[in-house]
């Protein structure tokens, strides 16, 4: 018999979304500590990896193009010009090394770690107030893959895991990014159908900063 799956529900709790997601992926506790086994080699090369999304986020002109608007409250709104140093690109710089790190070593995904990944996907819709960044999806898609891309990567070339142990990580990566493209995405289409009655995210507080573009 198949598992009913309460549609309605499935528009409002963010946990019951997340549960059945993982239930389709099967995403479990074994993926999260295959990521877990991950962060220790990754986290050293965060600083690499997170320059290599900006410089491709730098080589097209439409994605570049979001960078000229500041969305840190102590910077100016708008500037005429950008480089991979300034002070706005530090500071999202530092917002996707902090993700990173904190997907990686996640061991609980409780509520509040779920809220945050919603945080990621709102922050860069039209969705969070005077701190939306509104990037179109296809920039986020495209993003994300080049994202799984770069941690696949490292994996494939490094000599100190286990190959046994390696199909286990590359697939947790993958789910992983599904999760979060999910969290995208809810968002993206509350956006485009302006319905309420997709799950809602707590207002972000000032201190609340996850945005990459």
């Amino acid at each position: 018999m198949a598992e009913h799956v309460d549609s309605n529900r499935l528009n409002k709790d963010l946990r019951y979304r997340f549960e059945y997601l993982s239930k389709f992926l099967n995403f479990t506790s074994a993926d999260i500590s295959a990521l877990n086994t991950f962060a220790p080699i990754v986290l050293p090369l965060i600083p690499v990896i997170v320059d290599s999304v900006y410089r491709k986020l730098f080589s097209f002109d439409i994605t570049k193009q979001h960078f000229l608007i500041n969305n840190e409250s102590t910077l100016p709104k708008r500037t005429t010009s950008v480089t991979l140093e300034s002070a706005q690109m530090t500071f999202r710089k530092d917002m996707l090394s902090i993700y990173l790190k904190r997907v990686l070593t996640q061991r609980d995904w409780n509520d509040t770690f779920l809220q945050y990944l919603s945080q990621v996907g709102r922050m860069h819709t039209n969705q969070a107030g005077s701190t939306s960044i509104n990037v179109d999806y296809i920039h986020i898609n495209a993003l994300l893959g080049y994202l799984e891309q770069l941690l696949i990567d490292v994996l494939c070339k490094n000599d100190s895991i286990m190959e046994g142990n390696k199909c286990g990580i590359l697939t947790a990566i993958n789910k992983l990014f599904w999760v979060q493209n999910e969290f995208f995405t809810m968002h993206y289409f509350k956006s485009l159908t302006k319905s309420s009655s997709l799950v809602e995210t707590p207002t972000l507080r000032k201190k609340s900063k996850c945005c990459w573009i």
